[in-house]
């Protein structure tokens, strides 16, 4: 059972009060049953074939989907009250058990993750791991943010999607994705390669670690100092919480001034990779999209010579202070 399923376990005792303790003694019930039943199945044995018998695979979804379900406390102890554990609890307490909980996932839901299962048989992912070389969940050590991503294979740190439409893939998992790569500050993992395996789709899409930089339009790519003003962002500001006093702001500017780039003669301001050559008027950004890139940084302040951001900015419409804001700036808007 992994840390976030664990966790949401031991929550329920505390946050639910009589309903949350018989939560958490299923919980606890599911967590050696799922526990019994992997080291049964020898799931890390790659000697054996990863489909197993039919009902022992449908047991094994609905342990996951159970210990998915306590996950979501963790993550969200809103989305936690809409769950089948949750609502089933509460409507019955005396009859909640584990047996009652394994009912619970609708046999759709159950036969999705067993098909996740077969796809993975003959995926990149299955080719691409040994057991010996995995590290599941790795965690930070050392951070303000309390994260566990979901897998390291020899340098090659992965996160998982089973997204229904991978083709619109949401650009919040990219950023996901840097976020573990810049929390491994002492580069405990020694990553230097990042992707995502699609179980829907049995992909594995991976990068070089500077050129996934480069995807995401990442000016610098040294990754010491990225994780370095990274960890000092994290160690002056709550995670979640928006910079909305000038001293905060005024911290976060000076982190990102050490991220200035130092741009060379010949090299593009906003990409800092070099300039195509050009036999008519010299170029100054390398494609139109650095040219657009430059026009929306220096807006929004992140470039040299840019206004500096408000802290209110609608998002439509004009500003209108409610009860309780306090405005601490605003810069005018020029027209061009």
């Amino acid at each position: 059972m992994d840390l976030a399923a664990a966790i949401g376990i031991e929550q329920t005792g505390h946050d639910y009060q009589g309903v949350g303790l018989r939560m958490r003694a299923v919980g606890n019930e599911l967590a050696a049953r799922l526990t019994h039943t992997v080291h049964t199945l020898d799931l890390a044995n790659r000697d054996t074939p990863i489909d197993r018998a039919h009902d022992q695979e449908q047991d094994l979804a609905r342990l996951l989907i159970a210990s998915a379900w306590y996950q979501v406390l963790t993550r969200s102890s809103i989305g936690f009250e809409h769950t089948p554990l949750h609502l089933a609890a509460c409507e019955d307490p005396g009859s909640f058990t584990l047996e009652r909980l394994l009912q619970l996932p609708h046999r759709d839901l159950v036969a999705d993750v067993v098909s996740q299962l077969h796809q993975a048989t003959d995926s990149p992912l299955h080719a691409r791991t040994q057991p010996e070389d995995c590290t599941p969940r790795p965690t930070f050590p050392g951070t303000r943010i309390t994260a566990d991503a979901d897998l390291v294979v020899d340098g090659l740190l992965i996160d998982f999607k089973s997204d229904k439409r991978p083709h619109r893939f949401p650009k919040a998992s990219a950023w996901q994705l840097l976020g573990y790569l810049l929390l491994d500050t002492a580069d405990r993992y020694r990553i230097d390669t990042a992707g995502f395996y699609l179980s829907r789709s049995a992909v594995l899409a991976t990068w070089p670690v500077e050129e996934y930089l480069d995807l995401l339009g990442a000016c610098r790519r040294d990754l010491t100092t990225l994780r370095s003003v990274f960890a000092e962002l994290l160690a002056g500001c709550r995670s979640d919480t928006e910079p909305y006093t000038p001293e905060d702001e005024d911290c976060v500017r000076r982190l990102l001034q050490k991220l200035t780039p130092v741009i060379e003669v010949g090299h593009c301001p906003t990409c800092a990779q070099s300039l195509p050559k050009s036999t008519g008027r010299p170029r100054k950004f390398r494609t139109a999209r650095c040219r657009s890139r430059d026009q929306a940084m220096r807006r929004r302040g992140l470039l040299p010579g840019g206004p500096i951001p408000t802290v209110l900015r609608p998002r439509k419409g004009r500003l209108e202070p409610g009860e309780g804001w306090e405005v601490v700036s605003l810069t005018p808007r020029l027209r061009r």
